[in-house]
């Protein structure tokens, strides 16, 4: 195996995976010391593979690849052993160091002693035998410790965990202590949500926290009224992973907000194999979702009398217009100028 970057070359004992102990360095894969390890039809095919690599990709810019706008390429196989230490050493020297997170109150470095961290996802039912929930919490700054108090800054109280996860493929164990960069699993049992933050008794709200704007809505229709509690439950848990959003209109009328209908597909399979509960979707016609909000009480309540029929409440109780089209959505804006429309549900940090 030959490495583009280091110009070295690994070799590999035959019918067997391991490694070989030392590797050669070469100038480049057309020195002629490099027959002296590799049949010169092997030392052919690799050049050819070099000069076409070398034609077609940019050099390897770790400015670039750390702003996002590159992403390296290597070829190994797990199976045989061979590129997978390359693949680790290399991602351990061009990965970023944790860095300061923005939060609204100001900014936290990865380097301070407090703990804190937020919640960027939650999964239900990961563990098919237990039906528990588990929050994905990133830790910003300071030391995690397993059964330690910390301040629940939405809930305003403080909360332990007493077996907090580490992943690792399918597999998971209990961890004591856990630093910045990492991710960790937290059993929940509804007290978590996405974007909730956890300190060590200082107020934040970190920033950033990834949301959307539904662009396709259907309304949910209970094809078995005797699983009416299952599917309640199983639409609740599973629209609070982020994957979708749920709106209630009219008070009981449920209605999914998504990106794509893949997700519709997801949720309809879950529901029916980890829920027990079955459901059919109604295509609705909507444009978009905006939440509303307004210093004037009366002109907002207004609003909502005369468009009753395209409002509906999130899970937090804040009411959502949906507009038709855009023709409709400029309709409103003019007509209740002292309303303002939100694309995304963190209104409340926006500004």
């Amino acid at each position: 195996m030959y490495n583009l970057y280091k110009k070295e070359l690994n070799l590999f004992e035959a019918n067997t995976t391991r490694i070989s102990d030392s590797l050669i360095k070469v100038k480049d894969p057309y020195d002629p010391e490099l027959e002296k390890w590799i049949p010169e039809s092997f030392c052919e095919k690799l050049r050819e593979a070099v000069t076409l690599i070398e034609g077609v990709y940019d050099p390897f810019d770790e400015k670039i690849y750390r702003d996002g706008q590159l992403a390296p390429v290597f070829f190994g196989s797990a199976i045989n052993n061979f590129g997978v230490k390359e693949l680790l050493e290399t991602f351990l020297a061009i990965a970023p160091s944790p860095v300061e997170r923005e939060a609204t109150e100001r900014m936290v470095k990865a380097a301070e002693e407090p703990m804190s961290g937020f919640v960027f996802k939650i999964h239900a039912n990961l563990d098919p035998n237990h039906r528990d929930r588990t929050a994905f919490f990133r830790i910003c700054s300071g030391r995690f410790e397993r059964n330690k108090f910390y301040y629940h800054t939405r809930l305003k109280k403080k909360i332990r965990f007493s077996s907090p996860t580490h992943f690792m493929a399918n597999e998971k164990s209990v961890i004591d202590e856990a630093w910045p960069g990492d991710v960790i699993g937290l059993y929940d049992n509804g007290s978590l949500k996405i974007g909730d933050s956890l300190t060590e008794g200082e107020l934040l709200h970190f920033r950033g926290i990834p949301s959307f704007s539904p662009e396709i809505f259907k309304a949910l229709e209970n094809r078995d009224p005797m699983k009416a509690k299952q599917l309640d439950k199983g639409v609740r848990q599973l629209t609070e992973e982020g994957v979708a959003q749920l709106f209630i209109q009219h008070g009981s009328r449920k209605i999914i907000g998504t990106v794509g209908e893949l997700q519709f597909d997801v949720i309809k399979f879950r529901l029916e194999h980890e829920y027990g509960a079955q459901c059919d979707f109604t295509p609705l016609r909507f444009h978009k979702a905006f939440w509303i909000t307004s210093s004037n009480k009366e002109m907002l309540e207004e609003f909502l009398r005369r468009k009753w029929n395209a409002i509906a409440l999130d899970k937090e109780h804040h009411p959502v217009f949906f507009a038709e089209s855009e023709w409709m959505l400029k309709i409103a804006k003019d007509d209740y100028p002292e309303l303002a429309f939100h694309t995304t549900s963190e209104f409340q940090t926006e500004g």
